[in-house]
């Protein structure tokens, strides 16, 4: 069992017969979400996220299952995300932009389709993501000082934070109930249109981690400046906006 799969699909039945063996009716449904549902899986280099939901007492026999995470790992499966009924209810307030991303995304691989029932407040999207948005500026600038300033170092910062913006981004629009476009580039484009501010500078930083740009040194230092006062302002604007619940 170590051959990468070409298309997630390929593992559905395995993997299946896998957790139906440790779990058996405590399984509820295996979900699979991100990335490998549609055209964004590339065999070798990207994730396959899988949503395990179990029964009480099924997640108490969790342990039951490292072996078998750790052979899954070995094929690109990253390890899952297991969850109960109750949390996954619980949750809708806490973690509303996370399940708004998994809701975009998913295929029922077995069992019930629990996503389909979530839905979440306004302001439980807008509270999370003022806090999110607050605790990456942060990062980001602590980040700085660790890159010494080195343009290689920022690169990496700029590439690693990135992807979680776009998934911010992505909340944004679904707050004002606008159609979520599939690529990253459309997705902060859309933000930035819908919301008043000026985009430039996170495609220019989604360039950087693509590596599909041709910036200087001296113009990444410059980027990443404008890229702190962006999220300086994304803050200041989610804290001052008016949401209907």
């Amino acid at each position: 069992m170590s051959k990468i799969p070409r298309k997630p699909e390929e593992i559905f039945s395995e993997i299946t017969g896998d957790y139906r063996k440790i779990f058996g009716e405590e399984l509820i449904s295996i979900i699979l979400y991100g990335s490998a549902v549609g055209e964004d899986y590339i065999p070798g280099k990207s994730d396959i996220n899988f949503l395990i939901t179990l029964t009480d007492r099924g997640i108490e026999g969790l342990d039951s299952a490292l072996e078998t995470v750790r052979r899954w790992r070995k094929r690109n499966v990253a390890i899952p995300l297991f969850m109960t009924r109750s949390f996954l209810a619980g949750s809708q307030d806490s973690y509303p932009v996370e399940f708004l991303n998994m809701k975009r995304h998913y295929r029922v691989v077995t069992g019930e389709d629990v996503l389909a029932p979530l839905a979440f407040n306004p302001q439980h999207i807008r509270l999370q993501l003022e806090r999110e948005l607050r605790g990456k500026l942060l990062h980001l600038r602590s980040g700085y000082l660790v890159t010494e300033g080195k343009a290689g170092k920022i690169r990496d910062l700029i590439g690693a934070s990135l992807t979680a913006f776009v998934s911010l981004f992505s909340a944004l629009l679904a707050l004002k109930k606008l159609e979520i476009p599939h690529g990253k580039r459309d997705i902060i484009a859309g933000a930035g249109a819908a919301f008043g501010f000026d985009a430039a500078v996170f495609l220019k930083c989604e360039e950087i981690r693509r590596k599909a740009d041709h910036f200087s040194s001296a113009e990444v230092q410059t980027v990443f400046k404008d890229y702190l006062r962006g999220v300086g302002h994304l803050c200041e604007m989610i804290e001052q906006m008016d949401i209907q619940s």
